[in-house]
C-alpha cells in the first residue's frame, strides 16, 4: 500500500494543518485568531472538521484513512458518533461511524468533567471500481480530528478541478448540530448541489459578531460569502440592538477590506420559537437533564424588547434595514432566515431539542439555500459562472 502526505491541496476546508505524535491536526482558523482569543468554546469549535474533507483523484480500489479522534459527551446525554462520509465521483459510496478515540465527558448539572482515552480508527473503502476517480471524503463536522495515515493500493493525486469558492460563517446550525452525518450538514448539501468548494466557519456557539471573524474572512480566498448572524447573541443575551447593529456594520465594513466586490448574503436566523419574541440566555431545560431528549428554553421574559433586549424578530427586522441602507453595495444581499425553515415547517420537520434542525430538516434548508444563493440569477450565479 502507498502512503500519501495530507498536504493542503488535498486537505480542503481548514485554515492549517499543525503536525501533531499521530500525524496532523485540522483548524478552521489561523493561529494568530487561536492565540488572541483562546476561549475554550471557540477552540473545542474550531478544531471540530465540519465542512473539511478531503480531495483527490486515483485509480485505487482500496483506500484505507487512519484517524484519531476527540469528542465532547454528556453524561446521560450522549449523542451519535461521528461519521466520515466517502464520495467516488459524486456518488456516496461508504459511511463509516468513528469508534475508539479520545472522550470528554460532561456532568451537565455540575460542569464537571474527565477525560477517557481510546485507539484510532481506521476506515477501510473497498470494491472502487478500477480506473481513475474522484474521491471526497467529508470528515466528521462533530469531533476533532487527527489525520495519522492515507494507504492505497495505488498513487494519489489532488483533485485540481477549478471550483467557486463559498465561504461561510454561522452558528451551530451551520457548523452541523444534531445532523447525522459530515455530508448531510446543511452548508455541505448546499455546496454538493451547486457544485462549488466550501469553507465553513460555522462554530457552535461562537457566532458573535467577532471582529476577528471578519478579519479571517477578509483575508481568505472567495468567490462567494455568506454570513449568518443572529441565534448565538440572543442564546448568550451577549448585546442590545444599539450595539448588534453597529457590530454587524463593522463585520461587513471589514470584510470589504478585502473582497470589495465579492458577493455579501446576510442571513438572518431560521425560525426557533423558544427565541422569536423572548429573548435569552438560552439555556438547558433542567427537567429534561440527564435524559435522552434535552431541550433548550429561553430565559428572558417573552416581548422585553423596549430596552433593546434581541430576540429573533427583533434582529430579523435589523439585518433587513441596515441591508437597505447599504443599497449602495449593489453585491450585498439579505435573505430572511425564514425563507430557509419557517414556522411552516416546524409540525414536519420540529426542532428535535427545540434550537436545532434534524438531519432531514439540514436538507431541505441546503436545498433551499442552493436554489435562493446559487441558481439562475440569484446572489452567488455570477461566481459559478466565473
Amino acid at each position: 500500500m502507498i502512503s500519501t502526505l495530507f498536504t493542503a491541496d488535498i486537505v480542503r476546508g481548514v485554515a492549517e494543518l499543525t503536525r501533531t505524535p499521530r500525524g496532523v491536526a485540522l483548524h478552521r482558523l489561523p493561529a494568530w485568531v487561536r492565540e488572541q482569543f483562546p476561549d475554550s468554546q471557540l477552540l473545542a469549535m474550531e478544531a471540530q472538521s465540519s465542512g473539511a474533507r478531503l480531495q483527490f483523484e486515483t485509480e485505487a480500489t482500496r483506500l484505507e484513512l487512519v484517524t484519531h479522534s476527540t469528542r465532547v459527551a454528556y453524561r446521560g446525554a450522549d449523542r451519535p458518533r461521528g461519521r466520515i462520509d466517502v464520495f467516488v465521483d459524486g456518488v456516496l459510496h461508504t459511511r463509516d461511524a468513528l469508534v475508539g478515540g479520545d472522550r470528554i465527558e460532561i456532568d451537565l448539572q455540575t460542569w464537571e468533567s474527565c477525560a477517557h482515552g481510546g485507539p484510532s480508527h481506521t476506515t477501510t473503502v473497498v470494491g472502487l471500481a478500477a480506473g481513475r476517480k474522484r474521491i471526497e471524503v467529508w470528515l466528521p463536522h462533530n469531533e476533532a480530528l487527527e489525520l495519522a495515515e492515507l494507504r492505497s493500493d495505488a498513487p494519489v493525486n489532488a483533485d485540481v478541478r477549478p471550483r467557486p469558492l463559498w465561504v461561510h460563517h454561522g452558528s451551530s446550525i451551520s457548523h452541523g448540530s444534531n445532523a447525522l452525518a459530515p455530508s448531510e450538514i446543511w452548508p455541505s448539501v448546499a455546496a454538493r448541489f451547486a457544485d462549488v468548494e466550501l469553507r465553513n466557519l460555522g462554530l457552535g456557539g461562537s457566532a458573535m459578531v467577532d471582529p476577528f471573524l471578519a478579519r479571517v474572512i477578509r483575508d481568505a480566498p472567495a468567490d462567494a460569502i455568506s454570513v449568518k448572524l443572529g441565534i448565538n447573541v440572543v442564546n448568550l443575551d451577549a448585546m442590545r440592538l444599539r450595539a448588534f447593529v453597529p457590530a454587524v456594520n463593522g463585520f461587513l465594513d471589514t470584510i470589504r477590506d478585502g473582497h470589495p466586490n465579492t458577493p455579501i448574503l446576510l442571513v438572518s436566523p431560521i425560525f426557533c420559537a423558544i427565541h422569536e419574541n423572548t429573548p435569552g440566555p438560552g439555556a438547558f431545560d433542567p427537567a429534561t437533564l440527564g435524559t435522552d431528549n434535552v431541550q433548550f428554553v429561553a430565559t428572558g421574559t417573552p416581548g422585553d424588547t423596549a430596552q433593546g433586549r434581541l430576540t429573533l424578530e427583533v434582529i430579523r427586522d435589523a439585518l433587513r434595514s441596515l441591508v437597505e441602507r447599504r443599497a449602495a453595495d449593489a453585491n450585498l444581499h439579505y435573505l430572511d432566515g425564514t425563507e430557509l425553515y419557517g414556522p411552516e415547517d416546524v409540525e414536519r420537520l420540529p426542532l428535535p431539542d427545540g434550537l436545532h434542525p434534524s438531519t432531514e430538516a439540514h436538507q431541505l434548508i441546503g436545498r433551499r439555500f442552493a436554489d435562493y444563493a446559487f441558481a439562475g440569477s440569484a446572489p452567488f450565479s455570477a461566481s459559478r459562472a466565473a
